[in-house]
């Protein structure tokens, strides 16, 4: 974990000092976060460091507590979020480490969105509903909780404040009906006092260097993976803890849901995000939610092997709740506003229309799948990443949705998530690949490190699978896929999977196509959740949706590098989507998005090869620059 670290003495008096006179506070943070997670902050966040830290670095000076360590922008652990400081000192009750997380606030006045005390409008700030601070801030406090280990069993240890140290409490009033407990507190400019007694409450005068290196040092312990607990989830009580963005978009959907409700109307809302980014967290939390509210909800998505895991795993041995996970394709009979929410995961995948050759005639028509899926609920919710875009005939794009919900005269609300989850919380590996990719402008560039998230190429897919192997035998879960280059045979006769991908001497089966699970190899929908797994080569249609630990990718022949680029090489595909009628140009970019999602399922590490030399070259060039620990 990462954070600019100093003790509240020595900030205070490195800026009265004028010691950053010809260097700002805001460019030497900025430099550190530069160097240490590969981010550019933006003129606005340098800005607001250079006002902000000084004054919490003198309230504390003036507390008394100059030796308490102050963490500034503070990485919260498998994710690039930030938090504004985390202060770390000596519990004068116990003796023992405590911390402070605080969220700093530059805003003058405030208030609470009407019905809806976790969300606030701000004076003379465009954007619309931001979160509350002191919701953010216990988003943070929760999450910190969750996975470092040094306050594992000590909850009581980390507690949080939102200061809003340029505001009156006239100009904020209604924000304190967001404060719900002594864990997250709120202070103004007017209770600089308070603010004081309460920091003295949480600290000794004492060094806070010790605690502060058991909280950068600590262990970190594994995520909640998504489908673990989707059953405790939907049924019992939420178990995921949301962020910023991810809780601004849970609340804009709560808040549209009762407006929708009560003023008999209707409203879209679109979020959009990268892999991991929590959009199915998002989706398993409403879902819960609104059922619990009462709320007749469903949860639906073009993923059969998506859905079919969320039956089984949240719905298992509840046919209730097997019932709230449907098809996108489910809704061409549905009743207008039958629902009051529809949550649509994985809405990249909306196709054009919901026929299918199986449709009976009489339901047969031109209307599209997007228009019966905003037609099925008061507020239809779409989850969705363009990139993700893998089949011919899928829509699922931002401006097809918006259009579609405009031209009908719909309020749309879009919130996009920039948090990252999957990939170890790296943003700069996902950059990395749509670079590689081409989907994204700047071309490919050497992979630089991060100490978040592990990038490795090696010489054969032998290697490849002795390494996920090791992975498995150290407690981590693992999968390897390819580009859909190989054949894809059904069971033989003796029913054993034919070893169509085959790379030399090496070969290994295809997951299994269909929903009956092949000797130990899983039906289809559960290849990258069920034991036995790990013994087939996934494809993109098994893969997508899911995350593992460590991430093997086999690229084929269909993505080679010629001529300083890499070309997508459509007769060298096997995968009968695109022989449908796809236009060049449309098969190019889902090879492209296709090895997107394959190379993004990692949430500690991916590794590569790929089967053409020349490709495997230039790859390894992009390595060398791998930095050395």
């Amino acid at each position: 974990m990462t954070a600019f670290r100093h003790s509240a003495e020595s900030l205070a008096k490195l800026v009265t000092d004028g010691s950053f006179l010809e260097k700002r506070l805001g460019d030497i943070i900025a430099e550190h976060l530069r160097r240490t997670v590969r981010v550019n902050p933006s003129p606005a966040e340098r800005r607001s460091w250079d006002h902000s830290l000084p004054i919490l670095a003198h309230d504390l000076v003036d507390a008394g507590l100059g030796d308490v360590e102050m963490l500034i922008e503070y990485q919260l652990p498998l994710t690039s979020k930030r938090a504004d400081v985390v202060l770390a000192g000596v519990d004068p009750r116990t003796g023992g480490d405590t911390y402070v997380v605080v969220e700093l606030k530059q805003w003058s006045q405030a208030e609470l969105v009407e019905n809806d005390s976790n969300l606030v409008l701000v004076g003379g700030m465009p954007g619309g509903p931001q979160l509350h601070p002191v919701t953010q801030v216990e988003g943070y406090c929760d999450y910190i909780a969750d996975f470092v280990g040094a306050i594992e069993d000590h909850a009581d240890a980390i507690r949080g404040v939102a200061y809003l140290h340029n505001a009156a409490d006239l100009d904020v009033q209604d924000l304190y009906a967001g404060v719900r407990s002594e864990r997250t507190r709120l202070f103004t400019k007017s209770r600089r006092g308070a603010f004081l007694d309460y920091l003295r409450e949480r600290f000794t005068p004492a060094s806070g260097a010790d605690a502060a290196d058991r909280l950068l040092t600590s262990a970190i312990r594994p995520s909640k993976q998504l489908l673990k607990l989707a059953a405790q989830e939907i049924r019992e009580r939420e178990q995921f803890v949301l962020l910023d963005e991810q809780k601004l978009a849970y609340e804009i959907v709560l808040n549209s849901v009762s407006r929708a409700r009560q003023a008999d109307s209707k409203e879209v809302v679109i979020v959009t995000g990268g892999p991991g980014s929590g959009k199915s967290v998002i989706a398993l939390s409403l879902l819960g939610e609104l059922s619990r509210q009462g709320h007749t909800v469903m949860h639906a998505t073009g993923s059969r092997s998506f859905t079919e895991t969320l039956r089984r795993i949240p719905g298992k041995g509840s046919s209730k709740v097997k019932s709230l996970f449907k098809y996108f394709n489910s809704f061409m009979q549905a009743d207008r506003n039958g629902l009051e929410a529809l949550i649509c995961d994985e809405a990249h995948r909306i196709r054009e229309t919901s026929q299918n050759r199986y449709t009976r005639a009489e339901l047969r028509s031109n209307r599209r799948q997007v228009d019966e899926l905003i037609d099925a609920a008061r507020v239809p919710v779409f989850l969705l990443d363009e990139h993700q875009i893998v089949r011919p005939g899928e829509m699922g794009t931002v401006a097809e949705i918006r259009g579609h919900a405009e031209a009908r005269g719909f309020r749309v609300h879009e919130i996009s998530l920039d948090g990252q989850f999957r990939c170890g919380g790296s943003r700069a590996y996902e950059e990395w690949v749509l670079r590689l990719l081409g989907l994204q402008d700047g071309g490919p560039v050497p992979w630089q490190g991060d100490d978040h998230f592990e990038v490795s190429l090696v010489d054969s897919p032998r290697e490849l699978e002795a390494l996920l192997y090791s992975k498995l035998d150290e407690g981590y879960s693992a999968r390897m896929t390819a580009g859909f280059c190989w054949s894809w045979s059904d069971p033989g006769q003796d029913d054993t999977l034919v070893h169509d991908v085959q790379v030399g001497n090496w070969s290994r089966p295809w997951n299994v196509k269909g929903d009956r699970a092949v000797g130990s190899a899983p039906a289809s929908a559960l290849w990258a959740t069920q034991e036995g797994g790990f013994e087939q080569v996934g494809c993109v249609y098994t893969a997508q949706g899911f995350e593992y630990d460590w991430n093997g990718v086999i690229i084929g022949p269909d993505l080679v590098y010629r001529d300083g680029k890499l070309v997508a090489v459509r007769k060298a595909s096997k995968d009968p989507a695109l022989t449908r009628g796809t236009t060049d140009d449309q098969a190019d970019r889902l090879i492209r998005n296709t090895y997107k999602v394959l190379l993004t399922r990692g949430m500690v590490g991916t590794t590569l090869f790929s089967t053409d030399p020349e490709t495997q070259l230039f790859f390894r060039g992009l390595m060398r620059h791998i930095p050395h620990t």
